[in-house]
């Protein structure tokens, strides 16, 4: 893809990520200083929203995002197998990979920091460090996890007439079919936080089931 900006600048391509740390700079003060606050007239929580709504929001933006992605590099393949250059490179700008990292952005800012809010907030204060070292064991894990898929994909889509979607010629390859992939693994990932959401219960709360079950247990006692 294109990197120049005018004539003479050229984006380094390591330094894009930094537009997903742009926007979790710029939207936490506006979500912490503007939308709670609201929110919390309307829902009466103190945060605005649950840290699992939270989290279950920062999902939805992380499969967004990979959908984005596929479509975008869909259009990018397309352009540089239409328009061959020796150095093939699609005749399109960079920037056109800055929703996704946008998405990115926000997936973070709603899933990374709500799950750091809610192991530090839900586990007993002797288990906090525990917790939070878990959240770091969860990324180590999901590096395994990756590594398996990518090595699955290699196998799975490599025929001898066409080589596998995440082939070093990535003109020739198919990696938004990779993207759509894990956009499906994340929504089953978000199907099923929604179910073991929804039975949770908060630390502090009270089932108001049990909790008369209890009271009638105690009048037919007395």
């Amino acid at each position: 893809m294109n990197r120049h900006l005018g004539p003479k600048f050229q984006i380094p391509a390591g330094s894009l990520g930094v537009l997903s740390l742009i926007t979790i700079g710029l939207w936490l003060p506006f979500y912490d200083r503007v939308l709670v606050p609201k929110l919390r007239k309307m829902t009466k929580h103190e945060g605005g929203i649950t840290l699992l709504l939270r989290i279950g929001i920062g999902m939805v933006f992380s499969i967004f995002s990979m959908v984005v992605a596929g479509l975008v590099e869909k259009v990018r393949r397309d352009s540089a197998n239409s328009n061959p250059t020796p150095l093939e490179i699609a005749p399109m700008s960079v920037l056109w990979l800055a929703p996704q990292l946008i998405l990115m952005g926000l997936c973070e800012a709603f899933n990374i920091i709500g799950q750091i809010e809610f192991f530090n907030r839900q586990f007993p204060e002797h288990m906090r460090s525990i917790g939070n070292s878990l959240f770091s064991c969860s990324f180590a894990l999901a590096n395994y996890v990756s590594s398996i898929i990518v090595n699955i994909v290699h196998h799975a889509t490599r025929t001898h007439s066409h080589p596998d979607w995440l082939t070093n010629d990535i003109n020739a390859g198919r990696i938004n079919y990779f993207y759509y992939l894990i956009a499906g693994i994340a929504t089953l990932n978000l199907i099923f936080f929604i179910y073991v959401a929804r039975r949770y219960q908060y630390k502090g709360s009270v089932d108001l089931q049990d909790e008369t079950h209890d009271v009638e247990l105690g009048s037919h006692k007395a």
